[in-house]
């Protein structure tokens, strides 16, 4: 070392001086010689694990110039021959394990791996091929992952640890089994992953790269004003959030600009976005009339007309129903029954269920001032979701507005007071789950009670029999409440069937608002053994049906079918045409379906055990009574996702003239077609449903499946003819 403390060397004849300390790879480079590398990047620190910047120091060895730093007098050599034929190879052994070319490759043509490889003059390694086994994970919204891509350069865990102290990604296993993980080695979409892109662009090959977002597209025009990257970054909205991301993913965030009166959605639209409002507010309302689809009239004769009205809570009393609750919408507020109206402030976000999960618009929003707001996409929704400023932000607005009004929604809780919920402000937490993610499973210890913010829930129960699906829940609907009450464990599992977001309340505040509030307590015991109750009778006809296939068709599921003697059924067709004159003219059945025995179970509701016209729902209006009946409620907004989820095509949508505020005069009502979903209702005003009245020849019957078939089952076998 010379007195003014650089060290000299030779580098490919070459003498240069370098400071001490400096690594080999690094003097070549300031010295303007390259040395290929795939593991190093400038804003990383050097690991020396790819091999590619290997040069020969007149060791035994080659050393990796990364990390090997000068010595006084070294005499180093970056390209001669033995040194280009360990590359080479080195590249071979890469790129058998590499698809080529690779989705980065096919996008840009910049994979650097086989840059290398052409370089080289490689088009085919002499080594067999080899595969990780692992499938790719699509599960994050903005990021796709191809561990057949990945060569183990550790380039996107330095960049998550190093550069965003994120510390999400690492490597795991050993030799052939090692490969990059996303915390405990979970999918990316389900990590604690912030998509900020960091990982994806130091990624040298294709196993981390930008999705493309070509299905949703946020439209053009004056309204839609694209926003700099850097002004967006300025905004508290997207402190935080990576700049290489946003960049990426341009245009996927608008500023739009609303004046007075202007619409920004409308119920029962489908959408792709959610709005954050930075100016200005906003009124968020529904507008369909508040009613129960009704049958009315008198059989008279043979076809009795009847006709479907609509009719107000106070005239159709149903059971289980309390006059007066909150209905929940796509917003940080629900709404009042008696007035479905509510005002959105500035830092409001609205419209996420649409947003993630691709469900109609749960209500109308309307400019109440001239507003500015910001549109996005589901890609950057997902960002700011996993962003720590902004999860503080939603948490703090939901705390302060919404929490009172979410717990209030659900009867049982109506009894609390201001002070308790008010002592539950900074212990609740906001979790998120992804689709098809676990929540709880049965058999774990009950440690908490979730109250559901939004997306839809499924809980199933195990038994030896199989998987029993017990509910499907929805905003403001509760679970976790029985193994709580029982002190004991979780006796069913929960899983998120789309994007959802839960309230988690500790199992120490559970059961103090059980002490303080004995009528929370008792209610929600009442529930409990009803809930017990309805599980053991339907464990109970399962465990007594043998045949699989009239399972696997959902008629064991029923609590009322239609079924056609066809013995005696001369497909005169009077039973179709009776439910269509007792329905303005819109059946509820059709003559075709299974077949038991000389039984035609006819395509009419079935009230089935598991809903699946219950998913979706944007206000929560169809649900199932504890009788097991499915109804649709009278805050139906009409949106027809019901009626497209039903497998057996069951539901219909109808039309009413009705008196509702006109769109462009705000505070004034003209008369309008509205829709309101409709299900067969059993004529339950009549003594018997019209179907079976009108049939000349009694061939048609409501029947109980579990006690008419029960003699039946071991008789018969079942097929699908129609």
């Amino acid at each position: 070392m010379s007195s003014t403390g650089l060290v000299e060397l030779t580098i490919d004849g070459n003498k240069v001086s370098v400071a001490a300390g400096t690594t080999v790879f690094d003097a070549a480079r300031l010295n303007g010689i390259a040395i290929p590398t795939l593991c190093h990047q400038q804003n990383e620190t050097p690991v020396g694990v790819c091999r590619m910047c290997v040069v020969d120091v007149g060791a035994r060895v080659f050393t990796a110039s990364c990390v090997r730093p000068v010595e006084a007098g070294m005499v180093v050599n970056t390209n001669s021959e033995k040194v280009q034929r360990a590359r080479r190879t080195l590249v071979e052994l890469l790129m058998a394990d590499h698809p080529s070319p690779c989705t980065r490759e096919q996008h840009s043509g910049d994979c650097e791996l086989e840059a290398l490889a052409r370089r080289e003059n490689l088009t085919r390694p002499r080594f067999a091929p080899y595969s990780t086994g692992r499938a790719k994970d699509s599960s994050s919204p903005s990021i796709a992952v191809d561990f057949d891509s990945c060569i183990l350069c550790d380039r996107c865990v330095r960049g998550c640890s190093e550069i965003r102290d994120h510390f999400v990604l690492a490597r795991m296993g050993k030799g052939t089994a090692a490969g990059i993980a996303f915390d405990d080695q979970r999918a990316m979409g389900e990590s604690s992953c912030v998509s900020c892109g960091e990982c994806m662009v130091s990624c040298p090959t294709g196993a981390l790269t930008n999705k493309s977002f070509t299905h949703t597209a946020l439209g053009t025009g004056p309204t839609f004003q694209a926003v700099p990257v850097e002004e967006l970054q300025q905004l508290p909205f997207f402190q935080g959030v990576s700049g290489t991301f946003l960049s990426l993913n341009r245009g996927a965030v608008v500023r739009r600009e609303f004046k007075r009166g202007d619409i920004i959605c409308r119920e029962g639209e489908y959408g792709s976005t959610a709005f954050y409002i930075l100016e200005g507010k906003a009124r968020v309302s529904i507008s369909n009339p508040m009613a129960h689809v009704k049958t009315k009239g008198a059989v008279k004769k043979f076809l009795g007309k009847l006709s479907s009205k609509l009719a107000q809570r106070q005239q159709d009393q149903r059971d289980e129903e309390t006059y007066k609750r909150w209905i929940p919408i796509d917003a940080p507020v629900d709404l009042d029954y008696d007035s479905p109206v509510a005002e959105l402030n500035p830092g409001d976000l609205f419209g996420e269920m649409t947003c993630m999960s691709l469900y109609p618009r749960s209500a109308t929003v309307r400019a109440e001032t001239d507003c500015t707001m910001l549109e996005m996409l589901r890609n950057v929704l997902d960002i700011m979701q996993r962003n720590k400023n902004f999860r503080a932000q939603l948490e703090k607005s939901y705390r302060q507005r919404a929490l009172d009004s979410h717990l209030r929604a659900v009867p049982v809780f109506a009894e609390l007071t201001d002070e308790f919920i008010g002592s539950l402000r900074e212990s609740v937490e906001l979790v998120r789950y992804s689709p098809g993610q676990v929540i709880c499973r049965q058999g774990e210890p009950a440690d908490c009670f979730y109250l559901v913010r939004i997306g839809f829930v499924k809980v199933t129960q195990s038994h030896l029999g199989g998987e029993m699906v017990m509910a499907y829940l929805s905003r403001s609907e509760y679970f976790g409440e029985t193994g709580l009450l029982r002190e004991d464990v979780r006796t069913a599992t929960c899983t998120a069937l789309d994007h959802v977001e839960l309230v988690r309340i500790g199992a120490q505040d559970f059961k103090r608002m059980l002490a303080e509030f004995p009528e929370v307590r008792r209610k929600l015991e009442v529930v409990e053994q009803e809930r017990a109750q309805m599980n053991r009778e339907r464990l109970s006809v399962l465990q007594n049906v043998p045949l699989d296939d009239f399972l696997t068709q959902g008629l064991m599921e029923a609590q009322s079918l239609l079924l056609l003697d066809l013995t005696s059924c001369t497909r005169c067709d009077a039973c179709v045409r009776a439910c269509a004159d007792a329905h303005d003219g819109v059946t509820r059945l059709v003559r075709e379906g299974l077949r038991f025995d000389h039984y035609l179970v006819a395509t009419s509701c079935r009230q089935c055990l598991d809903p699946l016209c219950m998913v979706g729902c944007p206000v929560g209006s169809i649900r199932r009574r504890n009788s097991l009946e499915v109804i649709i409620e009278d805050w139906c907004i009409g949106c027809g996702l019901c009626a497209e989820n039903c497998p057996y095509g069951n539901i219909n949508i109808h039309p009413f003239n009705v008196m509702a505020e006109d769109p462009a005069a705000p505070g004034h009502k003209k008369a309008m077609v509205k829709q309101k979903a409709t299900s067969c209702d059993l004529c339950t005003e009549y003594a018997e449903p019209s179907c079976v009245y009108a049939c000349p020849h009694d061939a048609a019957h409501r029947v109980d499946p579990r006690k008419f078939f029960a003699g039946l089952l071991n008789q018969a076998p079942v097929t699908s003819k129609r």
